[in-house]
């Protein structure tokens, strides 16, 4: 499996990024900081890096530079500084590529691949999606784009479906607020973030037993949901 090292400093950034990657196909380790990047580095050199620039401590550049010192480890720049200098002077101190965010995963995923193709590393494929998705009594049909509840069969709007197969995909742990945002609605949207929670409340309607009380969809204070796994 292709192995990429993501290092950034925001934690739901890395979050989201990991979970594309894996769909992607793509094994995923993380380092918040350039030293403990570059350790990472040294213990099990990756296929691929993406780097951030404005880093704690130690700047994307710098760790360029010091990657460069001792590895031709492709290395693709993901960053918000998206002037041309910026992308100058990356690629200038070693980078193969340079993405500004926001960006799209479609795009990221392609860089990553043609940088990896150049370097004569056999890219990751996609894995194949799952016919469905099953948490105790809720079926939820990818391919048919169906749900079930108790066997009985429930409409969705396309977001509710989309953001229900992201809960679902991640039972069991917190999805954060960022998360869902990024994964679910993407980078380009532009709106109020409380149309998440309008969301979840119309899926805990058509889902729950008693939505006032909710029990497979729980609110995680001050973080984002869980989709809770079946007894």
């Amino acid at each position: 499996m292709t192995s990429v090292l993501v290092v950034d400093d925001e934690p739901s950034f890395t979050e989201a990024l990991s979970v594309g990657l894996r769909r992607e196909g793509f094994e995923v380790r993380t380092a918040a900081d350039g030293r403990a990047a570059l350790a990472e580095i040294s213990e099990a050199e990756p296929d691929l890096v993406l780097l951030d620039v404005m880093l704690p401590g130690m700047s994307g550049l710098d760790v360029c530079r010091e990657i460069r010192k001792q590895s031709r480890v492709p290395l693709i720049m993901v960053t918000a500084r998206a002037e041309e200098i910026d992308a100058v002077v990356g690629l200038e101190v070693g980078a193969d590529d340079y993405v500004a965010k926001p960006y799209r995963m479609r795009e990221l995923v392609a860089r990553m691949r043609a940088v990896l193709r150049r370097a004569g590393v056999q890219p990751a494929q996609p894995q194949a999606d799952a016919t469905s998705l099953v948490e105790g009594d809720v079926v939820l049909d990818i391919d048919r784009h169906e749900l079930r509840v108790r066997g009985e069969l429930v409409t969705l709007a396309l977001k509710e479906f989309e953001l229900l197969a992201y809960l679902l995909a991640h039972a069991g742990r917190v999805v954060t607020r960022d998360s869902l945002m990024q994964n679910v609605w993407g980078y380009e949207y532009v709106g109020d973030t409380k149309t998440i929670d309008v969301h979840v409340k119309r899926l805990r309607a058509k889902i729950e037993d008693d939505p006032s009380n909710p029990q497979r969809i729980t609110t995680i204070r001050g973080l984002g949901y869980r989709y809770e796994r079946a007894a």
